[in-house]
């Protein structure tokens, strides 16, 4: 089927537009209702829901900050973890021959 927008109206095309907006609306639902279907089906094959399965990749994303291990003597609103690179106040107080466990929480 071909329709030649050129002999068309423009209430004509608005019409046509509005008609191929609900269409494509319908086919988006059914199309995500499919999917949900579907996904569902998978997820039973290997015998959990889908509720399950999303609990379970919601929990094993980026895990929090990590706990202060060391805090600066002179100021103690200074923590580090110990992970990544060390701050100033760490690197300053071993060079100044301070032991690391001195530092520690």
């Amino acid at each position: 089927m071909t329709i030649d927008l050129s002999t068309m109206s423009r209430l004509e095309l608005i019409e046509l537009r509005s008609n191929l907006d609900t269409a494509i609306q319908r086919a988006e639902e059914r199309e995500r209702t499919e999917a949900l279907r579907a996904a569902e089906e998978a997820a039973a094959k290997f015998g959990f829901s889908l509720e399950e399965i999303a609990a379970t990749a919601r929990n094993t994303g980026k895990k929090g900050k990590a706990a202060p291990k060391y805090r600066n003597p002179q100021n103690p609103d200074e923590t580090w973890s110990g992970r990544g690179r060390k701050p100033h106040w760490v690197h300053a107080a071993l060079t100044a021959g301070a032991d690391i466990s001195e530092l520690e929480i």
